[in-house]
């Protein structure tokens, strides 16, 4: 044997050995399932959203977050657990938008016990690729709202419904209301109408109900809902809704279906991160009138006191903040006016004092503007009675301060110009033939009397004339 076989053999076994090894190793080092037997990258993943309160814009990033983390994860499916009374008309149109265009499908899960989907809630759960309630919820009362009024009037030109009643008298007073709504509100109802019937036929779900939600605010509970085709499934919990749904088959974007795998599926909770909820919170209404209200006193501290800094940079961080918040929101512009000709007001009587005048009509302004700020019928937009009513209390407590120190002021004696030589007792230096000069705070001033002085007296100044002032005798009055 060559010494060159002599030596390739044992490399060619060692080399073997090592790769036998390297696959052991691999293969031993494998993630596995909880059971051991497929890989975990094989179990069917479920992503939860958890969202209470109106919708906003808080609501609309937080779904698109969601559906964002549902397609890098690649989802079997993404559950939006909600609770709301209702919102804003764009960020449920925003939300509805993304679930339509969404890869993965959504599942609308009114839950827990207790819960609604009211107004806009409605129409995201017509929206959803699946629709479910818990025991205990209710869904409806679809009526849009007539920003900076009241709600639109109820009632409807239903043909089904009124066939069925057989247009009796209250029917014809229904008819006879609707057709009163002026031109903007018939289009606003239409629009709904139309807008609910496009998601219900797409979803094959009950477009008549679904009508009826918007004209008349019809309501139904979980069990109604479920039996007047208007849901999918009634869940007790989520697990139960995932054992439900195993196996449907569920159409997305471009013509396609899927088949959803959900009966063992590992469910990851996907909590809003700080965007989100600093975003729930400069939206908040109530928030909003704080931010405004400490935006312009932080503004009136600082130039009241130039210099001090602090002041000024939270009242314009606070005034971007409210402003902010005042241009995604739905505003009564009446209700705005009002509220900034109060703060100016306010701001008028801190800078040129007129006794209450500006203040009272200030305080005034701002609580007119701050109860018509946002439509109280406007679900969880409505401005609290006692965040008003504090308002209201800081900033008369402010003005009292300011009115005080103003009639201090008027009070006070002159501390400064002219004026302020009235009065003041000075030493004459020289004196001939009825003039002469005076020293008076640490300055020499030309001086004339109706008396004859002496150098060393000391004389009050009476009056002053240009560079020249009036004096006379101190010891004239003892």
């Amino acid at each position: 044997m060559s010494p060159a076989r002599f030596f390739t053999r044992p490399i060619r076994i060692c080399f073997s050995i090592l790769l036998l090894a390297a696959g052991v190793s691999l293969t031993w080092l494998a993630p596995t399932s909880p059971s051991g037997q497929e890989p975990e990258g094989h179990q069917p993943r479920v992503l939860v959203l958890n969202y209470q309160g109106p919708i906003g814009p808080a609501s609309s990033e937080y779904l698109s977050q969601g559906l964002t983390k549902a397609r890098e994860r690649d989802a079997e499916l993404m559950v939006l657990r909600l609770d709301t009374p209702g919102g804003l008309d764009d960020s449920m149109r925003q939300m509805i938008q993304d679930i339509l265009a969404s890869p993965v499908p959504v599942a609308v899960y009114v839950a827990p016990g207790g819960a609604r989907a009211a107004s806009a809630g409605t129409y995201i759960l017509y929206a959803a690729h699946v629709a479910a309630m818990a025991p205990g919820t209710n869904l409806g009362a679809a009526t849009p709202i007539r920003m900076g009024g009241l709600p639109l009037p109820l009632g409807g030109n239903d043909p089904e419904e009124n066939s069925d009643q057989g247009a009796d008298d209250q029917d014809a007073e229904d008819d006879s209301s609707f057709e009163e709504l002026d031109t903007a509100s018939t289009k606003t109802v239409e629009d709904a109408v139309a807008y609910i019937r496009a998601l219900a036929r797409l979803r094959d779900r009950n477009a008549d109900w679904a009508e009826r939600a918007v004209r008349q605010s019809a309501s139904l509970s979980n069990s109604e809902a479920l039996e007047e085709d208007v849901i999918d499934y009634e869940a007790r919990s989520l697990e139960n809704l995932l054992d439900q749904l195993d196996g449907m088959f569920v159409a997305l974007p471009d013509d396609r279906r899927t088949r959803l795998t959900t009966s063992n599926a590992r469910v990851e909770e996907i909590n809003p991160d700080w965007r989100i909820e600093l975003l729930a919170i400069i939206t908040n209404p109530n928030l909003t009138l704080i931010f405004l209200m400490l935006g312009v006193y932080g503004l009136i501290f600082e130039f009241m006191n130039p210099g001090m800094f602090f002041p000024g940079i939270v009242g314009a961080i606070c005034l971007l903040l409210g402003l902010y918040s005042v241009a995604v929101l739905p505003v009564n512009l009446t209700g705005f006016a009002l509220l900034l000709l109060g703060l100016v007001l306010m701001v008028g009587e801190a800078f040129a004092p007129s006794f209450g005048v500006l203040g009272i009509g200030g305080v005034a302004a701002f609580v007119l503007g701050g109860t018509l700020l946002f439509d109280s019928s406007m679900p969880g937009y409505e401005i609290s009675p006692w965040t008003l009513g504090a308002l209201t209390v800081i900033s008369v407590l402010l003005l009292v301060i300011v009115l005080r120190m103003a009639i201090r002021s008027h009070r006070r004696p002159v501390q400064t110009g002219a004026e302020e030589m009235i009065g003041q007792q000075a030493e004459v230096l020289k004196w001939s033939g009825g003039k002469g000069q005076i020293f008076v705070h640490g300055e020499r001033w030309k001086a004339v009397a109706d008396e004859q002085l002496k150098k060393g007296q000391t004389v009050e100044v009476l009056a002053l004339d240009g560079l020249t002032v009036r004096v006379r005798s101190v010891e004239n009055d003892r």
